[in-house]
């Protein structure tokens, strides 16, 4: 096994912290006219004194009776006019620089361009770089920080691999400023083949020691999705840290994988003496009880953010408002979002959004207007917050409104995910001719988003002109989707179109397409419990499929009609029945049933849409078994209860 004993820098590198410029000369060497008399008055002690006190209007005059001026002063001065965010004052600094022969000095050249990056003037600080004629690897590390920090991810892997032909060597923070490169603007697959060229420079170089590389890695595997490449990444790092083990987490949590989150969150816990977890780590960490309606872990969590003092954290409060919410506890959300001293837009999308995943629509809309009120500006994710909570409650007129608000009253540029939301609220409400008029009138490319909402929406109100059209669109933008071929079928199925239904199968079984398995999970005694939707081992299966027959049977006589249309297969009845029992939420809703106690609430999270049996058959549970059951699918939150849903039968 290789064991790399690099050094480990003191202090690791990232986009907030730059990477080390190059020493800097004795002052008493930088002086501009050494024939200068040395009764000469010497201003730069007082000059940096009045950079520091915040004067830096007579700490410019000063420096025009300064014919000496060190490198250290140069330094304070363009610190400080970041720091006072003065671009013209910067300008100004930065020509006396160059009639004083210090543009060419790499020092004081990656502080002007980190100076005009932060002052973001990058046509300015791209001038720097292009005007000094002995780029350094320091002068190189300082415009690809600069410009990754923007976005420009493509121009970062451009003069990357110019670099590269001149025959510059990287050093370990040019590799962390292209790995993110990769990931700053879109993650394209092209730019995550770059990112794999990259890695495999680091491995022949020996650099897989330095810890904040390999985080890196992992970071940009995981923003690409790649789980498996990050986990390796993550797995073989001879040296790991709180980052790299909030890195992961933040991978597992945002890519689907909420168990093995926790799992990893356990693992640091026991391996790691010496780093507790930081913010960055919790936020992932409630993200995935979140994920998974595990209340009783995200309360054992909560219970650590407070001995940890992480409780004034406002990502770490934000989070904690999203993990009740999505666990049933709205009211715990609101009560932490009301006792809040400072609040941020982040904090107000979490309460919206919270409102409407439980279908509370014009809750969400007041909160919206109060947030306003207050003087906070709202972002494009707010937006997207208020029209989603619009769509679940069925607030057509509401979200219209809304939406023309965004540009007239917000100024902000409706994007595909708003449209997306515009042609899921019209569609849910069966407006699905007015919902394909706002896709002919758009003026951005739809994409598959926007074709997503419209083919969802006709697999709810059966329009078989409209899905076909959608998804025909969605083929070509996402060939490798399944859903999409599903939803077509499930469309298919409902108008007893079976002839169409057996075509569209054919197609995923010649494409190499799987659909994605029902899957549902309940936490009982603050441990998950997963289910599916196909025979699996579990020590109770029997006595739940037992218990789902023999509920079934009394329900019928109760008024329960099993509603077979949703099995696409063209079977007796009898053979669909079964294939309805086996629903992963009825197998999680029978479990919860059989294991929890007289009272206590069953909460179930499935990874798709409820189905309309489901739906229907856990109404008749709720009365039938006098239990509250909280079910929460892909798309919003089912409160049932003496045999009625909060959704109302809209969803």
């Amino acid at each position: 096994m290789w064991a790399f004993h690099t050094p480990q820098p003191t202090q690791p590198p990232s986009l907030f912290n730059p990477p080390p410029t190059p020493p800097k000369l004795p002052s008493s060497s930088l002086t501009l006219n050494p024939s200068i008399s040395n009764s000469t008055p010497n201003h730069n002690q007082l000059i940096q004194s009045l950079c520091k006190q915040g004067d830096l209007k007579q700490a410019f005059k000063l420096l025009s009776r300064e014919p000496n001026a060190s490198q250290r002063t140069y330094e304070v001065l363009i610190l400080s006019c970041a720091d006072q965010n003065s671009l013209s004052l910067a300008q100004s600094l930065h020509s006396h620089i160059s009639e004083n022969g210090f543009d060419q000095d790499p020092f004081l050249v990656t502080k002007l361009i980190s100076m005009y990056a932060a002052l973001d003037s990058l046509d300015d600080a791209r001038k720097v770089f292009d005007k000094t004629r002995k780029r350094t690897i320091f002068v190189w590390n300082a415009l690809f920080r600069a410009l990754t920090l923007a976005g420009f991810g493509e121009e970062v892997l451009g003069l990357y691999r110019k670099m590269n032909r001149i025959g510059l060597p990287s050093d370990r923070f040019t590799y962390t400023y292209v790995l993110k490169a990769c990931v700053a603007s879109e993650c394209m697959v092209s730019l995550l083949n770059k990112g794999k060229e990259i890695h495999a420079h680091i491995l022949r170089h020996g650099l897989e020691g330095y810890v904040h590389i390999m985080t890196t890695l992992v970071d940009m595997y995981a923003r690409f999705g790649c789980v498996a490449h990050a986990s390796f990444v993550f797995e073989k790092m001879p040296v790991r840290n709180v980052v790299s083990w909030s890195a992961m987490m933040a991978c597992y949590a945002k890519n689907g994988k909420p168990f093995e989150a926790l799992e990893l969150f356990r693992e640091m816990m026991i391996e790691t003496q010496d780093s507790a977890p930081n913010s960055v780590t919790m936020v992932s960490v409630l993200q995935a009880c979140a994920a998974l309606s595990a209340l009783e872990q995200g309360k054992l969590v909560h219970a650590y953010i407070l001995r940890r003092g992480l409780d004034s954290v406002l990502p770490v409060i934000s989070a904690l408002i999203t993990m009740y919410a999505r666990c049933g506890e709205l009211e715990l959300g609101q009560r932490i979002f009301d006792q809040m001293e400072k609040r941020d837009v982040v904090s107000w999308n979490s309460l919206i959004s919270s409102y409407g995943l439980h279908g509370y629509g014009k809750k969400a809309m007041q909160i919206f207007q109060e947030m306003i009120h207050q003087g906070v500006s709202p972002s494009p994710i707010t937006f997207v917050s208020v029209l989603g909570a619009c769509s679940h409650a069925g607030l057509v007129e509401e979200g219209k409104k809304l939406f023309d608000s965004m540009l007239k009253e917000h100024g902000t540029h409706p994007s595909v995910e708003h449209y997306a939301c515009m042609v899921d609220l019209l569609g849910r409400a069966n407006r699905l001719e007015e919902a394909a008029k706002i896709i002919d009138e758009m003026r951005i490319e739809p994409g598959a988003k926007v074709w997503g909402s419209l083919l969802g929406s006709c697999r709810i109100h059966c329009n078989v002109e409209l899905a076909e059209r959608a998804s025909h669109r969605l083929f070509q933008l996402e060939p490798h989707s399944a859903g999409n071929y599903v939803l077509l079928a499930d469309i298919y199925a409902e108008a007893e179109m079976w002839d169409d239904v057996k075509r569209v199968r054919k197609l995923l079984e010649t494409r190499s397409l799987q659909k994605v398995a029902g899957r549902s999970w309940i936490e009982v005694r603050r441990k998950m419990y997963s289910f599916v939707s196909v025979d699996e081992p579990n020590p109770q299966i029997e006595l739940i499929q037992s218990l789902l027959i023999k509920l079934a049977a009394e329900m019928k006589e109760k008024g329960y009609s099993p509603q077979t249309k949703v099995v696409l297969y063209d079977l007796d009845e009898s053979e669909k029945e079964r294939i309805l029992l086996g629903h992963s939420e009825k197998l999680a809703v029978a479990f919860g049933l059989i294991n929890t106690k007289k009272g206590e609430t069953i909460r179930i999270t499935k990874n798709l849409r409820l189905c309309e049996d489901c739906h229907s058959f856990t109404k008749f549970i709720s009365k039938f078994t006098n239990k509250e059951i909280l079910v929460r699918d892909v798309n919003r939150f089912h409160h049932f209860q003496n045999g009625v849903c909060s959704c109302g039968d809209y969803w």
